[in-house]
């Protein structure tokens, strides 16, 4: 038996929880040809392919940012060589509910900005609207292309001790790690080929492409060739490399906000030929910072009277602003709703149980069950302000409480779920680590494209839950194979 077989062999699943290459010892159908193949290497050599995808990660320059690292803010973003397998049959399902749910949430954003039907039948509270921080009134009734507000989405899924896929957030304003996922692949092809060449995996490698053409389709249609750019807020951004790598694999300029000026309600970039009008911005700066004639007045990453050119419909601005709205976490409790009030189907994947903690009984219900209950706040993410309650001490449990006394709106609670675990080489071992899932999502003209593949993020740290990069997060290749 070689030394191989021997880490596939001492693989053990955690107990109760789903992993996706075992079941109770035996190996899946869908991992069967990849773990064959292992069995053909040795450890030195799978250890030789671990450095070189360090070494490609590395010189593509690929990273992240850590704001709250004292150390340094770079950091090369960690990747799990293993790759993570889904079948055709399965990916279906995640497939067609995102569709189904994403068109429900355009079908909210423009009804929450316009006629609120949805409020008025008290399918969702007023209150819980109003009091969203990210539902701008600055942008009530103003029409955007075709309708569509969310253009770019990465919903977040897990997948249960059941095996099923739940989806555990929306991200609609500007979802990132895309690249990642892109470049994620490009380093499985570059240190498997023959492994991927011979498991039929469905091709990811065209997102740019389709991004592009959708964006093209936003401008209006008496231009014959529109001008689009990509507004970031410069170097200092988390997710600048991600930005510089779309505007290069999409062929368009990446501006900052100095790039950019508005005159008579239209955009123009600054080029060394003069002003060149804008017809298409995708955005990657939050709502508060652009447009500081409208928003944060202290904004200076944005573009004073951009606001004015989109209202008067010159320019189309991807996301639309104000999305904020439908990707608040109490709001997310009530897109199961708003899919049977909207499109009058049942939702085709399930909401993670969620309580608002705004609600007297269910406050309750949550403190005397914190053990059991992650605390999230309605409007952060990469794993900022969340509370584990089976790890958190008494006295940062006291602290964490009276926060949540203090504005009780701001926070909802959920179910501790077991995370799915897959197989990732880790110091030299085959070992289980919990995994989420963000696919990503294209919404144009013609409906909505979702590459087949996503981001599988990976909890590194043994037992963690909390797969975000900046918490000690990494990342793996996502293979959808047909069988």
């Amino acid at each position: 038996m070689s030394s191989l077989e021997t880490l596939l062999k001492e693989y053990t699943c955690p107990s109760g929880i789903w992993d996706e290459m075992c079941d109770e010892g035996a190996i899946r159908n869908h991992y069967q040809k990849l773990v064959s193949t292992f069995q053909q290497l040795d450890v030195p050599a799978l250890q030789q392919k671990d450095l070189l995808a360090g070494e490609l990660f590395m010189n593509q320059g690929i990273t992240f940012t850590v704001y709250s690292d004292n150390k340094g803010i770079e950091r090369i973003f960690p990747f799990d060589i293993i790759p993570r397998i889904i079948t055709g049959k399965e990916w279906d399902i995640v497939e067609r509910g995102i569709k189904q749910r994403l068109k429900a949430l355009n079908l909210f954003l423009k009804d929450v900005y316009n006629d609120q039907q949805i409020v008025k039948e008290n399918i969702i509270p007023a209150n819980l609207v109003a009091s969203c921080p990210h539902y701008l009134r600055e942008v009530h009734g103003i029409k955007v292309p075709h309708d569509i507000y969310v253009h770019i989405s990465g919903i977040d899924l897990i997948r249960g001790d059941d095996g099923n896929f739940y989806i555990l957030e929306d991200n609609l304003r500007t979802p990132s790690g895309v690249s990642y996922m892109l470049e994620n692949r490009e380093v499985t092809k570059r240190i498997f080929p023959d492994i991927f060449a011979a498991s039929n995996v469905r091709v990811i490698n065209d997102y740019p492409l389709k991004l592009y053409n959708i964006l093209l389709q936003l401008a209006s249609t008496h231009i014959s060739n529109p001008t689009v750019v990509l507004l970031t807020p410069g170097i200092y951004n988390s997710a600048y490399y991600e930005h510089s790598f779309l505007a290069r694999q999409m062929g368009v300029s990446l501006v900052e906000g100095r790039d950019l000026v508005v005159d008579d309600h239209k955009v123009y970039m600054k080029t060394t030929n003069g002003l060149e009008q804008v017809h298409v911005i995708y955005r990657r700066i939050d709502d508060e910072y652009l447009d500081p004639l409208v928003f944060n007045p202290k904004s200076v990453l944005g573009v004073p009277g951009i606001m004015s050119a989109y209202r008067k419909g010159n320019v189309a601005i991807v996301n639309a602003i104000g999305n904020g709205v439908a990707d608040d976490k109490a709001v997310y409790a009530y897109v199961p709703a708003m899919i049977k009030y909207y499109l009058n189907e049942e939702p085709i994947l399930q909401n993670v149980n969620t309580y608002e903690l705004s609600e007297p009984d269910a406050r309750a219900y949550v403190f005397e069950n914190i053990h059991r209950m992650v605390v999230k706040r309605t409007n952060q993410s990469g794993g900022y302000g969340m509370v584990m309650g089976n790890a958190i001490s008494e006295e940062e449990w006291q602290k964490a409480k009276a926060e949540i006394e203090k504005d009780p709106r701001s926070f909802i609670a959920q179910p501790i779920i077991k995370l799915s675990t897959v197989p990732c080489f880790i110091n030299g071992r085959f070992t289980p680590r919990h995994v989420d899932f963000r696919p990503y999502a294209l919404c144009g003209p013609d409906g909505v494209e979702i590459v087949p593949g996503g981001l599988t993020r990976v909890a590194l740290k043994e037992g963690s839950l909390v797969v975000n990069s900046s918490q000690g997060g990494g990342s793996k290749d996502t293979w959808i194979v047909d069988l």
